[in-house]
Order: structure tokens, then C-alpha cells, then sequence
């Protein structure tokens, strides 16, 4: 999983709220068995017309979204089905950050597994970067985990709460597998005192 620790991009607002996880990637496209090639899809019914073409004045198909990697939204971001898929689409699509007032648990849960931030911040604190988003086209934020703060170059900051294990899992690149490593020696060690007592 690749590590988090800094990241300055250019900000999406998507300013709805209770987006769930089937308008985030839809069913239909969950038949893949690998990670990849979800970016595509995403918010596909909402970037999409009913032919197929590119809907204009959906956010993400605005020239100044292109190449955005933190997403700012509304409350309740990820809720309904607990499909992984959503993050996969988000962070296939670019995004490392998503920044809202609240995240489904399971959402949340699946962003930290996959190296996506889940950034909580107050209702008028994502309020005032949505309209600042609106004023400049290329806005950007910086989204500091060692520091537990995001901020841009025109004076706002603002800190985000994190446990302490989800931020060291993510500052350290490490997901499940890779906590699992960080004990190989301990693991190694147990298994020969095993074989060593049942023979």
C-alpha cells in the first residue's frame, strides 16, 4: 500500500450528501476480480448520459477536474452497501484524499485498508472549501497526516481527527498482510519451536 503522508492536489466538490456506494461505482461493474480499472466507472451514472456520452455539467467531467486527487463532499460519504469497490474506483480514478463531515464506518474502514484518506472535518469548514473550491477553478488543497491538517495558500487550516493505528497503518504504507510481515521474525520463530515440539 503506498504510504501517506503529504499530498497537495487539486480539489473536486461534489457537494451532495449521503452518496452511497452504488451511485460511487454502480453493481453492474463489479465484476472484476482484481483491484484496477474501476476509475472509469465511477459515479458512472452520474457522469454518463443515457447514449453513453460524457454528461458536461457533472463535476467531474469539467475541464477543471481533470487530474484532481482530493474529493470534497457531503455528509454520510459511503454509505449503504459495503462493497470495497468504491474506494478501488476512487483511488483508480486518482483521488488519494476524500474530505467530508462524516464517512459510513464501513467506508471509512475500506478507505484506510486501500491507502485512501477518509478526512473529517466540520460542516463549515467543508462548506468554506467548497465555496473557496468555487471561486479559484484550480484550487488545491494540502492534506498533511503527519500533522493531522489540511490547508491551502490562502490562509485556511483546519485539523482532522484520526486513531492513532489507521493513521500509523497509513503514514506506513501498511495494510493487513503488511502488518502481518512486520512480525515474520516473531512468526518464524514460532513456527520452528512448533515443529520443534511436535517431533
Amino acid at each position: 500500500m503506498q504510504p501517506f503522508r503529504t499530498h497537495t492536489g487539486r480539489v473536486v466538490p461534489l457537494d451532495r450528501a449521503n452518496i452511497d456506494t452504488d451511485q460511487i461505482i454502480p453493481k453492474q461493474f463489479l465484476k472484476r476480480i482484481e483491484r484496477s480499472g474501476f476509475g472509469e466507472f465511477l459515479f458512472f451514472d452520474w457522469r454518463r448520459a443515457a447514449d453513453g456520452a460524457l454528461e458536461p455539467s457533472f463535476v467531474l467531467n469539467q475541464t477543471r477536474s481533470k487530474g484532481a486527487s482530493v474529493l470534497v463532499t457531503g455528509k454520510n460519504f459511503g454509505c449503504g452497501s459495503s462493497r470495497e469497490h468504491a474506494v478501488w474506483a476512487l483511488a483508480d480514478f486518482g483521488f488519494r484524499a476524500v474530505v467530508a463531515p462524516s464517512f459510513a464506518d464501513i467506508f471509512a474502514t475500506n478507505c484506510a485498508k486501500n491507502g485512501l484518506l477518509a478526512v473529517v472535518l466540520r460542516q463549515e469548514e467543508v462548506r468554506e472549501i467548497v465555496e473557496r473550491s468555487a471561486e479559484a477553478p484550480n484550487y488545491q488543497l494540502t492534506v498533511d497526516l503527519e500533522h493531522c491538517r489540511v490547508s491551502d495558500d490562502r490562509g485556511f487550516s483546519a485539523t482532522f481527527p484520526i486513531d492513532e493505528f489507521t493513521r500509523h497503518c497509513l503514514l506506513e504504507g501498511l495494510d493487513e498482510i503488511g502488518l502481518t510481515l512486520e512480525r515474520e521474525a516473531e512468526i518464524a520463530a514460532y513456527e520452528a519451536g512448533l515443529a520443534q515440539r511436535r517431533t
